[in-house]
């Protein structure tokens, strides 16, 4: 019998129990860096905290030869369940956890022509539902990054959630990592224009760019009202695009010199297959975020007020510590399920989905993408949790 598991004979945990269903559990997938924190404690603003939750639970889809779960389930002693059912009930045949961790990052399967993986968020997700829908009863969730590929598959997913009334946080580390300089605008913030520039693949990456501009932008005077177009140019054209757009080319300079790799040189100069999107929101204001290169991960934003161009760098690098910007979310994740509140509402990861969603429509025709479909209005917190080490 392992220590932990005598101990907690003779000392029930009065931590809430969680569990957590991942697509894969290997060396520096989100599975890892999430639940990992979970597990051993987090450090968020670079003060050590000890878990504040107790798994005990894990579903893994996959089990690459580099898995890590099995070990750890040996370690900490918490149970590997075959099916996700399984894994919420403890065998029990009822929900019988405090709160869930869904991960669908990572893991084997296809991409299709456009390079959108096609993770089972969908899928997996919706048989968590099920088993909430069944108990008649939800438990604090957490949804790693967007809902979908697909929007249709997205809205569904969080539709169905709110009508089960699941306390919901969704989306990535970064809306909650430090900034550099710090910049947390106060809500009714007047803003006219607004601009990010960041790297990486299309699909992951490019909606790490949409979340740090969305959680700036949604602060802006009204809050936020929805988006009615997405265009999304690409290569030589975005530089033939940026004139007939007066306000778009200062603010992108001013996020690229931010930017570490503007020492290098210009834009263009640096620029690798670029990609930029245009959204214009349902209350007029409009921005852009480029992506400038497949490879790299820093990324810059500039804000238009009245006051002048606002400018900072969403996560710079740590010499304490990997990742740091994992602890921030770990610390909303227990945030989350420690009290059943939404730390920032989910519905901007609806939106910053259905953004990328369009984007990617919108670059398969090259044409804009105006519909109804993204009018969610929502109003940000006044003072959420923001790293600042």
């Amino acid at each position: 019998m392992r220590r932990r598991q005598f101990l907690s004979l003779l000392a029930p945990d009065p931590r809430k129990k969680i569990a957590a269903i991942v697509t894969e559990y290997r060396w520096f997938s989100h599975a890892d860096v999430i639940c990992g924190r979970l597990l051993g404690g987090h450090s968020a603003n670079n003060v050590w905290t000890p878990p504040r939750l107790n798994l005990v639970s894990l579903y893994t889809e996959q089990v690459p030869k580099n898995d890590m779960s099995r070990d750890l389930a040996a370690r900490h002693g918490f149970r590997i369940h075959p099916t996700i059912r399984e894994a919420l009930t403890l065998g029990t045949g009822k929900l019988a956890v405090d709160g869930v961790v869904f991960v669908g990052e990572h893991g084997d399967y296809p991409t299709n022509a456009d390079g959108q993986k096609l993770y089972p968020r969908f899928e997996l997700f919706n048989q968590i539902l099920d088993v909430y829908e069944q108990s008649g009863r939800s438990v604090p969730t957490f949804f790693d990054k967007h809902f979908s590929y697909d929007w249709t598959k997205a809205e569904a997913l969080f539709r169905r959630a709110r009508r089960l009334q699941t306390p919901l946080l969704a989306g990535s580390s970064l809306p909650v990592t430090s900034r550099a300089p710090h910049l947390q605008p106060k809500l009714e913030t007047r803003m006219t224009h607004a601009a990010a520039i960041g790297y990486g693949p299309l699909d992951a990456y490019g909606f790490h760019l949409l979340e740090t501009l969305q959680c700036l932008v949604e602060r802006r005077a009204g809050g936020e009202t929805g988006v009615t177009q997405v265009h999304t140019i690409s290569g030589e054209a975005i530089w033939q695009w940026l004139p007939a757009h007066a306000w778009a080319r200062p603010l992108l300079e001013a996020a690229w010199k931010l930017d570490p790799a503007s020492r290098k040189g210009s834009m263009e100069a640096q620029a690798k297959s670029p990609v930029l999107f245009h959204v214009r929101h349902r209350d007029g204001f409009e921005s852009v975020a480029l992506m400038l290169s497949p490879s790299g991960n820093d990324r810059t934003v500039a804000l238009a007020t009245p006051a002048g161009v606002l400018t900072t760098l969403f996560g710079p690098p740590s010499v304490t510590r990997p990742l740091p910007h994992f602890d921030g979310l770990v610390h909303c994740i227990e945030d989350l399920i420690v009290t059943g509140r939404e730390p920032y509402p989910p519905e901007r990861t609806l939106l910053t989905t259905g953004i990328l969603a369009q984007a990617f429509a919108s670059k398969r025709t090259g044409q804009p993408v105006a519909n109804n479909d993204l009018l969610i209005s929502y109003r940000a917190p006044a003072e959420p949790f923001l790293q600042t080490a």
